[in-house]
Order: structure tokens, then C-alpha cells, then sequence
């Protein structure tokens, strides 16, 4: 195994790998702001935020399954976009009630961000802990 690849052939969840994981991730914060801009009427480029980091999860995912020699890095990216997501939804304590539909979006990524966060985490934990038993 070569010092680039990120072999976590091994961590699933929900039976998913974690780069099929992003991919769905980033699918429906895609889906979610097109959904929401929709339902709410709104024109505002702010209903999109969710898809500004949706679509670069889509892109990493995938990238990060047909071309596996990147893949610790492109995860390393998708954590980072699920932290500044994460952090983006800490604004829903801000505002909690000024726009029902904004409010939702919000603790959509508060929520979705901190487990996607959470899974990649464990994901990183399991492969050094496979890296370090390969080692031993």
C-alpha cells in the first residue's frame, strides 16, 4: 500500500463506504436546498448555501472512488467542508425563530454536519488503527 492511498476497505456505515457516504451526503444537501428554495418561494442565494457544500461532497466522493491514489486527501477536504457546515449551523441559536425555513436549514446542517463529521472521524481512527496493526 502505497503512503497516499486511504485504504478503509474495511470501515463502513450502514454498510456504505465513507467515500459513498459523502456522495449521498452531498446528494441531498443539494437535493435539501433545492427543496427548500423551493417550498419557501425563495430567490435568495442564501437557500442555496447548503448546495455550495453539497456539490464539492458529490465531486470528492465520487473522484475519491474512481481514483483511490487521492483519496486521503479529498476525505481530508470532505471533513473540513462537514466542520464548516457544522459550524455554519451553529447560527440556528442566532436566529432560531426569524425565517422558519432558514431556521430549518440551519439545524439541518448543525445536524447532519456534526454526524457526518462524527463518521469521518471514526473512519480516520480505523484505518491508523488498521495502519498501525499491518505495522505490528
Amino acid at each position: 500500500m502505497s503512503e497516499n492511498s486511504h485504504d478503509n476497505g474495511g470501515f463502513r456505515v450502514f454498510s456504505l463506504s465513507i467515500e459513498l457516504l459523502t456522495t449521498i451526503y452531498g446528494l441531498f444537501m443539494v437535493l435539501w436546498a433545492f427543496s427548500i428554495s423551493s417550498v419557501s418561494g425563495s430567490s435568495s442565494i442564501t437557500s442555496m448555501i447548503p448546495a455550495f457544500f453539497g456539490f464539492p461532497l458529490v465531486l470528492i466522493g465520487f473522484i475519491s472512488m474512481i481514483k483511490p491514489t487521492f483519496r486521503k486527501a479529498l476525505m481530508h477536504i470532505a471533513v473540513l467542508i462537514g466542520i464548516i457546515a457544522f459550524l455554519g449551523g451553529l447560527d440556528f441559536f442566532r436566529g432560531m425563530f426569524t425565517n422558519y425555513y432558514a431556521g430549518l436549514s440551519k439545524l439541518m446542517l448543525l445536524i447532519t454536519g456534526s454526524v457526518y463529521v462524527y463518521f469521518c472521524v471514526q473512519s480516520f481512527i480505523f484505518i491508523r488503527r488498521q495502519k498501525n496493526l499491518k505495522s505490528n
